[in-house]
């Protein structure tokens, strides 16, 4: 029996293809939710669309400072290990629970194994980084998306025979429901055309919690507006900065800002935005992955990235919140100079069948 832990949107997306891969192998597996999105949108719906068998334990954690939840994720994780002990766990990419469940398996002695592993954006200031630093440095069995992630291991001090390239198991998800995705023609329903809107999405404190960073970037993107439409799914985290700093744009359709304010949309609903969009605008580490596959424009309000391959061979551009450098993007995609990204190796949906193969001789040690 291994354990696979999930408590973040970003987490189901990679779980679910590893699901199916170890069910076609017959290995057995459980569920672990740590429960940091408790709720319907950011939880329940994600194992619908991507038909996730329920968790097979929830360990109920809910919001709160990033301390605090991993102090309850990790001795409530530990709890359960004690009681229910498996072969190996399994965690996925850089979030709390991530960090704290392999925090608890390895204090017990039970091997970890990271899915995403390696990736780096030499950035301390971001949470994310220093639960990537650490898990990492926790796990007996490293599964990586991209080279740099390899180089990034061996720089580290891993040993080499720990690390496994397999390639990025989120597009084996993306790949796995786009037809479905692409039904939804939610830009349609938004009274949006094809290729005729721009995309939007923000919610890393480096954008939203700055108030003057955060006006900036509102004003910038209400100026493209007036000649391209703008979609903003809003996290619930920014709509409360957009409030609070007094510049969140009219929610009505009918307004001629251009700049159209939504609910946050499920994966599917991202999914068919993104790909119809004449752009995309995140500071989102999956969507510039996703873009990438979806060869789509991603300009990204960030200065760094742990996935410079999307930089370097895909289609995302680093302009951080800079607005010249965003316009200086935006204006290249208008005018036919942005470049076009190309296929990367391994983004092939197969990674969950290669990381099965690896998982089952890691296994196999005694």
């Amino acid at each position: 029996m291994i354990h696979l832990i999930a408590g973040a949107r970003p987490n189901f997306v990679k779980l679910a293809p590893l699901v199916r891969a170890l069910s076609a192998n017959h290995q057995p597996f459980e569920i672990v939710h740590t429960g940091q999105h408790y709720d319907e949108a950011l939880s329940g719906s994600f194992f619908r669309v991507l038909d996730i068998p329920a968790p097979n334990m929830n360990l109920e954690v809910g919001s709160g400072p990033q301390g605090a939840q991993t102090a309850r994720i990790l001795e409530r994780y530990e709890e359960l290990l004690l009681t229910r002990r498996p072969r190996a766990v399994v965690v996925f990419g850089d979030v709390t629970g991530t960090l704290a469940c392999a925090l608890a398996a390895a204090k017990l002695l039970v091997p970890v194994v990271h899915v995403e592993a390696g990736l780096r954006s030499f950035d301390r200031t971001m949470p994310e980084e220093i639960n990537r630093i650490v898990t990492d440095s926790l796990s007996d069995l490293l599964l990586v998306s991209e080279p740099a992630g390899v180089a990034n291991l061996k720089r580290e001090g891993v040993a080499p025979e720990k690390i496994k390239l397999v390639g990025n198991i989120m597009i084996d998800s993306l790949k796995h429901v786009l037809p479905q995705a692409l039904d939804r023609r939610t830009h349609e329903q938004l009274g949006l055309r094809a290729g005729e809107y721009a995309l939007l999405t923000m919610h890393r404190p480096s954008n939203v919690d700055v108030p003057e960073s955060l006006a900036r970037l509102m004003h910038v993107f209400s100026e493209i507006a007036r000649e391209l439409p703008i979609v903003f799914p809003v996290h619930p985290r920014t709509r409360a900065r957009l409030a609070a700093a007094g510049v969140e744009p009219s929610s009505d359709p009918s307004s001629s800002s251009g700049l159209l304010l939504i609910d946050s949309v499920d994966y599917l609903g991202s999914l068919c935005l993104q790909k119809h969009a004449r752009v995309v605008f995140t500071d989102s580490g999956g969507m510039q992955e996703e873009t990438t596959t979806l060869g789509v424009p991603c300009i990204t309000l960030r200065d760094c990235t742990e996935r410079p391959i999307t930089v370097e061979q895909g289609t995302s551009t680093l302009v951080g919140n800079d607005p010249g450098k965003i316009r200086q993007a935006y204006a290249d995609v208008v005018a036919g100079r942005y470049r076009a990204g190309r296929a990367i190796s391994m983004w092939d949906g197969q990674a969950a069948p290669r990381i099965v193969e690896h998982l089952s001789e890691f296994l196999k040690k005694p």
